[in-house]
C-alpha cells in the first residue's frame, strides 16, 4: 500500500519481541504497544483500511493473512500477530449505504457470506443479477 512504512520498532531485549512500533499506514500515523501475555489482540480493537478497489483489496488482504494470519467474515481477519483489521474496498459503504434500500440489502446479504470482499459480486447482487 502506498505511503506505508515502519518508522521505528523499540525492543529492549535485542532479541525479544518489540515493546513499541511506530507505522504509517496509507499515510495516517499508528503507535502500537506490546501489552504482554496479560493484554492480548482482540478483534474489539481493530484496524480499518479503506481500500480504492479489488486489486489494492485482495494485495493488502494476501500481505496480512500471510505468515499464519487467519482469513474471518465481511472483511475482517487477524494478522500473524493477532492484530484484528478490516480491510474495505470503498464500493463496500457505498454500496450498503444507497439510497435504494433493497439494492443495499441485496449486497449486504452478499456481503454477509464473504470473507475477502469481492466488489464486482457485491455490485452484482445490488444490480439484482
Amino acid at each position: 500500500m502506498a505511503n506505508s512504512f515502519i518508522e521505528r520498532a523499540f525492543s529492549p531485549n535485542p532479541v525479544g519481541p518489540a515493546l513499541v512500533v511506530e507505522f504509517t499506514l496509507a499515510g495516517a500515523p499508528y503507535m502500537t504497544l506490546n501489552g504482554g501475555p496479560i493484554f492480548k489482540p482482540t478483534p474489539a480493537a481493530s484496524i480499518s483500511v479503506l481500500t480504492e478497489d479489488q486489486a489494492e483489496t485482495d494485495a493488502l488482504w494476501a500481505k496480512l493473512v500471510a505468515d499464519g494470519g487467519k482469513e474471518s467474515m465481511c472483511a475482517w481477519l487477524t494478522d500473524r500477530y493477532g492484530v484484528s483489521w478490516q480491510i474495505v474496498p470503498q464500493a463496500l459503504p457505498r454500496l450498503l449505504g444507497a439510497d435504494d434500500k433493497v439494492a443495499a440489502a441485496r449486497a449486504r446479504d452478499a456481503m454477509m457470506k464473504m470473507r475477502k470482499i469481492d466488489i464486482a459480486a457485491l455490485e452484482a447482487a445490488f444490480k439484482g443479477k
